[in-house]
C-alpha cells in the first residue's frame, strides 16, 4: 500500500533551490552539475544507472554501507581550439567532482554488486542482502 501526500511547490522547491547553491557553477552544459539516478527493484536486487557524462571508469568511485549507496567521479575538461597559424587562441579548461548519496530500503550485498559504464552512463546491480528480513515485534 502507498501513502498519497499533497505536492507543495514551495517545499519542493526550496530544498532544490539550496542544493543547486551550493553546488560550484559550471561552465559548459555538457559538464554534470549533478548525478541522475534511475533506481528499479526487483525480489533479489536494485538496478540503478546513473548519469555521470565526461567521466571515465577510472575517476568514479562507488561507496557501498548497508543500503547506503555513494557514488562520485572526477570530471576533467580540456578543449583547444587553434587557428591555421597554430597559436592557441581559446583554451577552456574545467576540473570538478560531482558526489550523490542515496538511501535503499533493504541492506545491499557489497559482494555481489556489480558496476558497468558505458557511454556516460554508470549502470549498478545491487543484490539484497538475504537473511536481513524485517522482524515486527509484538506490542505488549
Amino acid at each position: 500500500m502507498s501513502a498519497l501526500t499533497r505536492f507543495d511547490p514551495i517545499d519542493s522547491f526550496f530544498p532544490e533551490f539550496f542544493r543547486r547553491l551550493a553546488r560550484p557553477m559550471a561552465l559548459d552544459a555538457t559538464l554534470p552539475s549533478d548525478i541522475r539516478i534511475d533506481v528499479e527493484e526487483t525480489d533479489k536486487d536494485y538496478q540503478v544507472s546513473a548519469e555521470i557524462p565526461g567521466a571515465k571508469k577510472d575517476d568514479i568511485r562507488v561507496a557501498i554501507d548497508g543500503n547506503v549507496v555513494s557514488i562520485s567521479a572526477e570530471v576533467n575538461k580540456d578543449e583547444e581550439s587553434r587557428a591555421d597559424g597554430g597559436r592557441t587562441l581559446v583554451r577552456e579548461t574545467w576540473h570538478g567532482s560531482v558526489a550523490r548519496t542515496f538511501t535503499l530500503e533493504q541492506d545491499v550485498d557489497d559482494k555481489g554488486a556489480s558496476a558497468k559504464l558505458e557511454n556516460g552512463v554508470l549502470r549498478l546491480t545491487l543484490p539484497k542482502r538475504t537473511g536481513a528480513s524485517r522482524k515486527m515485534l509484538a506490542i505488549q
